[in-house]
């Protein structure tokens, strides 16, 4: 095989560790002049230009960015892709806001060419705003996950999802059955997990809209296909937790349904997890399974402010989710912005190199695909982004102000967005590039 080596060479940052565990110093590194070198499509080394250039053999290319950021491309721990079309619906709680916006949406997913078309557009927006692996919902129609990986492979993505298993309490034209659920999500693992860069995960929508039979069905997948991924909802809404309850009156709570049916592993992800109590942080840390924090979402729908200082107590891994379409944004840089201010109302302090972690490394981890994305180690995924630091008038000229690396980190993090995504990088190929 031929082999190939790109360098790539700007200010460079990524994440090494969890700032919560080992401090802010040594949860970083920075290269004011890095370099990062890319062979056949993986991280080779990265380092000081000083360092490696010289080693450097003449015929390597190597493509400088001026005044610009190089970091890992952003995980998406949460998102639904069929809500594209409707992202800033106005105005609902959880449980109106599904019935008013999300299902009549997800019910045009029946068709094959409807769900390629969505999918399309929905790729492009991450990738524009600089996110290159996501958790992703597809609808209960197995073609819309079809239509997904199909679209994912052809960009060479890692992208994880999964068709909705909802068998009740939801309209006829959007529910299946436990067994027809069962056999879809078969047909579709078969067909999709592991295949190039895509993984797949059994998607329970959440408790209310499965019977104790479809929860069943998912927790069987899981033991039948060892590596798969489950992504449901949890402890969102105050209205739905009390929903929980009523349908599962033998459960202590709403985690204890999603553990009753093995539905928690080191590979499952929570999306939410607002309102829980700390016996349910520990059995998550006990677990391996993880939180996908979705501030924007949260927010949007009035369903509280996530606790991370009670997560990181009790060594819950925490990624982020923009939640796409409650989240009103595809940009992880807002995302970051609006998870800083709901730490603020909690009289927390969200330091950027900690939201640098949970766009990053910290998604990878919760992902457990560490190995493979989420920082800039050897052997990692060449999944990476330029941040242009004269994206737009007012961010040159408040970087311009900026005394150190972590002051131009926040200033991103609050004033950026997709503008300031130059340039996205997937294995090692851009596959965006800002106009």
């Amino acid at each position: 095989m031929t082999t190939t080596i790109k360098a790539y060479r700007a200010a460079i940052l990524h994440s090494i560790a969890d700032p919560a565990e080992v401090g802010i110093e040594q949860s970083y590194q920075y290269f004011e002049d890095g370099l990062l070198l890319v062979e056949n499509g993986q991280i080779s080394a990265v380092g000081h230009a000083k360092d490696l250039l010289p080693a450097l053999a003449s015929n390597v290319e190597v493509t400088e960015y001026r005044d610009a950021l190089i970091t890992p491309g952003f995980i998406d721990t949460h998102i639904h892709y069929p809500q594209t079309g409707m992202i800033a619906a106005y105005g609902e709680q959880l449980l109106d806001w599904l019935n008013t916006y999300t299902f009549p949406t997800e019910k045009q997913f029946a068709d094959k060419a409807h769900a390629a078309d969505v999918a399309n557009i929905f790729l492009k927006e991450l990738l524009r705003n600089g996110t290159t692996t996501a958790l992703v919902f597809g609808s209960v129609h197995k073609q819309s996950v079809d239509a997904f990986f199909e679209a994912s492979e052809a960009l060479n993505l890692r992208m994880i999802a999964g068709k909705v298993m909802m068998d009740r309490n939801a309209p006829d034209y959007l529910t299946d059955t436990a067994q027809s659920s069962y056999a879809d999500s078969k047909e579709l693992i078969e067909r999709w997990h592991g295949k190039a860069r895509l993984h797949y995960a059994v998607t329970p929508r959440f408790a209310p809209t499965s019977t104790p039979e479809q929860l069943t069905y998912a927790g069987k997948l899981l033991q039948e296909y060892p590596g798969l991924y489950m992504h449901t909802h949890l402890s969102e809404n105050l209205d739905e937790i009390a929903w929980v309850k009523a349908l599962f009156p033998e459960q202590k709570g709403y985690l204890d349904v999603y553990d009753h049916f093995q539905l928690l592993s080191e590979r499952s992800m929570f999306a939410h997890g607002v309102h829980l109590c700390d016996e349910e942080c520990q059995r998550l840390a006990q677990t391996g399974s993880a939180i996908a924090h979705c501030p924007t979402s949260n927010l949007f729908l009035g369903s509280g402010l996530f606790n991370l200082k009670q997560a990181e107590q009790f060594k819950v891994n925490v990624g982020l989710g923009t939640d796409v379409g409650a989240g009103t944004s595809f940009s992880m840089l807002q995302t970051l912005n609006e998870a800083y201010k709901v730490q603020q109302l909690q009289r927390n302090k969200l330091n950027p190199f900690k939201s640098l972690y949970l766009a990053t490394l910290g998604g990878a981890r919760a992902l457990r695909l560490e190995d493979k994305i989420g920082s800039f180690a050897s052997g990692n995924d060449a999944d990476f982004i330029v941040l242009d630091y004269h994206a737009t008038p007012l961010l040159s000229y408040r970087l311009q102000q900026a005394k150190d690396v972590e002051e131009k980190l926040f200033v991103l993090m609050t004033i950026g967005d997709d503008r300031a995504i130059k340039e996205t990088f997937a294995a090692g190929r851009s596959v965006h590039q800002r106009g």
